[in-house]
């Protein structure tokens, strides 16, 4: 494409040195710039791209996007917020993938992942072809890469959905972090259905209060459009037992389903039963009735469900069809996942670091656990420190012993961290700062049917500590611990 005509869809520019050469990609990142690409320079928290613009020329960047005058040989424009200009050209440059695609945003404190798992497990086995987008993992055409954030930037986005239509996928599900919200990340993206799972403390290190919080997550419901095509429905998918729900319906113009267990709503359950190997609920629909046993356990368990179910209705696919994937399903990495090595004990690793997840995976435990609760627990350094003595009191309430840990203490003392933790604790727990130690020491005190739950890094396979990124995964370690034990 002509730099000339990708420019085009900037109303407001200023050409300070012109020129029209053919644009072959765009790039925010100078060490991916190669020959034929156009450099958008980002003004970001801790790196200005405009620093690397004649770097970016120098790997064969052929035109500049910026936001001050840059003495560069090259055609460059100026524009007033270079990051929403980002969004605006990668659209362009990928031709509107998607307008191409069926397209589902979850947003939400808790839920997103495994919900996202659901509806692409529910779709695939309805004959789509899906892409999925998310903290885990990223999938497209089948192949599944790693990805930095859960949802990336709007280039990043695009170019994705470019790749995904060109690899003939039908239906896109990707998870929308209330951060890519708030900073534009999803700008350009066509949502046909936006799901919101939950509002509970979280990045209030970021958002400040849950008010600046809650309006994040609502520029989902916002941006689903306000014209009402028969062709291309738009859909709110929204937890009636949750109030914020109530302020996602005022902002959105698109058509709200609701789902939910204690309120009211066009989705529901009745008829919960908990046991060991799983939940099953009479799952209640305006499109009829079913009973569902699933292999998954907790009440938030049965949220996710109900909220797929709702998604997968509005996207056409038969009740009979989604009971049938909901049956299937076996779990998420890192979400309740279970580590067996033939031992008496029950392990299980999860992603809770909030206090309501938090909450609810130690309550649905309580629920089967017949011995003894340990949870190995700690909180993210350089994150909300408000939510830590809540964690701490939490662990100790629900816990028969709580054992605080380091958990990517980033660049804070994890001394520092737990102290904030206990501040008025009382209960039975343990302080050990080594991560290590503690699943090692969690391990050796378990016994019979107790149940150990580490908590607060699930699928993640890593530790970040100062500037040092170390490889750690609470599975591998428990698993290891395990094995020495028994040997």
């Amino acid at each position: 494409m002509k730099l000339e005509d990708l420019i085009e869809h900037l109303f407001i520019k200023n050409w300070l040195r012109k020129g029209n050469p053919t644009i072959q990609s765009i790039e925010m990142d100078s060490r991916h710039t190669t020959e034929g690409s156009l450099f958008v320079c980002i003004n970001g928290f801790t790196v200005d791209g405009h620093d690397y613009a004649k770097q970016a020329v120098e790997n064969g960047a052929v035109a500049l996007i910026v936001e001050r005058p840059l003495q560069l040989d090259v055609p460059t424009i100026l524009v007033k917020d270079s990051q929403r200009a980002m969004a605006i050209l990668a659209n362009a440059f990928y031709d509107s993938p998607t307008d191409k695609l069926t397209l589902v945003g979850i947003t939400g404190t808790n839920g997103k992942t495994t919900t996202t798992f659901m509806i692409d497990k529910i779709c695939e086995d309805a004959g789509q072809k899906t892409g999925r987008i998310g903290t885990i993992n990223t999938k497209v055409n089948d192949v599944e890469y790693e990805v930095a954030n859960t949802t990336p930037e709007s280039l990043s986005l695009q170019k994705l959905f470019h790749k995904m239509v060109d690899g003939g996928t039908d239906t896109a599900i990707m998870e929308v972090s209330s951060h890519a919200l708030h900073l534009g990340r999803v700008r350009g993206c066509d949502y046909d259905v936006a799901v919101f799972t939950n509002l509970s403390q979280d990045h209030l290190d970021y958002h400040k209060t849950m008010a600046a919080y809650k309006q994040a997550k609502g520029i989902l419901f916002s941006q689903l459009g306000n014209t009402y095509n028969k062709n291309r429905k738009k859909l709110a998918i929204l937890n009636s037992d949750d109030e914020a729900s109530s302020y996602f319906k005022t902002i959105t113009a698109a058509e709200v389903i609701t789902y939910g267990i204690n309120d009211k709503a066009d989705i529901t359950a009745e008829n919960i039963r908990m046991a060991s190997d799983g939940a099953s609920f009479l799952l209640r629909t305006p499109f009829g009735d079913t009973d569902v046993k699933m292999n998954l356990l907790g009440t938030f368990s049965i949220y996710n469900a109900l909220a797929s179910t709702a998604t997968c209705l509005a996207l056409g696919i038969p009740l009979s069809s989604i009971k049938s994937s909901l049956q299937q399903i076996e779990g998420v990495p890192g979400r309740f996942e279970l580590i067996d090595e033939g031992q008496s004990y029950t392990v299980l690793v999860d992603y809770a670091h909030t206090p309501d997840s938090l909450e609810n995976v130690l309550k649905t435990i309580k629920e089967f656990a017949k011995g003894k609760v340990i949870v190995v627990v700690g909180c993210g350094g350089d994150r909300d420190k408000q939510k830590r003595p809540i964690m701490g009191s939490l662990s100790v309430h629900y816990a028969d012993l709580a054992i605080f840990t380091s958990d990517n203490p980033r660049n804070e003392d994890p001394h520092d961290i737990i102290r904030d933790m206990t501040t008025n604790v009382e209960g039975n727990y343990e302080t050990i700062i080594s991560r290590k130690e503690a699943i090692a020491y969690a391990i050796e005190q378990a016994k019979g049917d107790d149940v150990i739950l580490i908590a607060g890094k699930g699928h993640e396979t890593e530790q970040i500590v100062r500037d040092e990124v170390i490889a750690f995964d609470d599975r591998d370690v428990a698993r290891e611990m395990i094995k020495e034990l028994k040997a």
